[in-house]
């Protein structure tokens, strides 16, 4: 308990799967969160068990595509907390689409809330850790980041893209102590998996080397873990929770 005691965490796409048990275990672990998703009613009951468990959470509605939205997010939690120390940029969406199936809409779609509104948030979020002398900066990317995903190439795209801009962004703020790490989960049993990979899950599976999928809390503690102090000395890297699958 206590691994982030004093600091305050903004995560978005809270309202479900690895969101939400990433904003429940920050609480637990003493952070204040700032917990955003599109979908405030559900987001709403991540909120109301946070408090009742004793933790400090406020909740945001919050489309991460839109710079407007970001602009208000910062400005309530500095007006809530008075400081940004964390920022998981966990929202997605998946397209399950090929090159050759894919309207530019929905290309534009993935890429917007994907990766757009992962740079919108390390725009306005930066200048809040430098005020507080540093940060860790978390990008949730994809084994598709890393690996072909077959018939998923939007999403594997935005990931990919996510994965080279964390590291860009590693090495331009090392010098003001913000930290920048991508994690790159497999196949985690969330809604957005169960609802867009439904049909190419026993597939996943055979790639899966462990006899089982992930959970959102596997996910949650490696994103701890990169989000505590106790990883003062990681930045620009990449954390797999894969079940093997990048192993092959």
């Amino acid at each position: 308990m206590g691994r982030l005691a004093g600091k305050v965490a903004i995560i978005t796409g809270a309202a479900f799967g690895m969101g939400a048990s990433e904003a429940i275990l920050f609480a637990k672990e003493g952070a204040k969160v700032v917990a955003t998703d599109i979908k405030d009613d559900a987001l709403t009951e991540v909120i109301n068990k946070i408090n009742a468990d004793g933790g400090d959470a406020i909740g945001l509605k919050h489309n991460v595509a839109s710079e407007e939205e970001w602009k208000h997010v910062i400005e309530e939690t500095i007006n809530h907390y008075g400081k940004i120390d964390i920022l998981v940029n966990n929202a997605g969406i998946a397209e399950p689409k090929t090159i050759a199936t894919i309207g530019m809409d929905q290309w534009e779609k993935v890429m917007d809330v994907n990766l757009s509104g992962c740079v919108i948030g390390m725009k306005y979020v930066i200048p809040e850790m430098k005020k507080a002398g540093g940060g860790s900066l978390i990008n949730i990317s994809s084994i598709g980041g890393i690996v072909g995903m077959a018939g998923t190439s939007p999403y594997t795209a935005a990931k990919g893209a996510l994965r080279s801009l964390t590291k860009a962004a590693a090495v331009e703020f090392s010098k003001d102590k913000i930290r920048v790490n991508s994690v790159h989960p497999g196949i985690i049993e969330t809604p957005m998996t169960k609802e867009s990979f439904k049909e190419a899950l026993p597939y996943y599976q055979t790639f899966t080397q462990l006899p089982y999928f992930g959970k959102p809390e596997d996910v949650a503690y490696g994103v701890l873990y990169l989000a505590s102090d106790e990883a003062r000395f990681v930045t620009g890297s990449e954390l797999v929770i894969d079940g093997g699958w990048t192993a092959l």
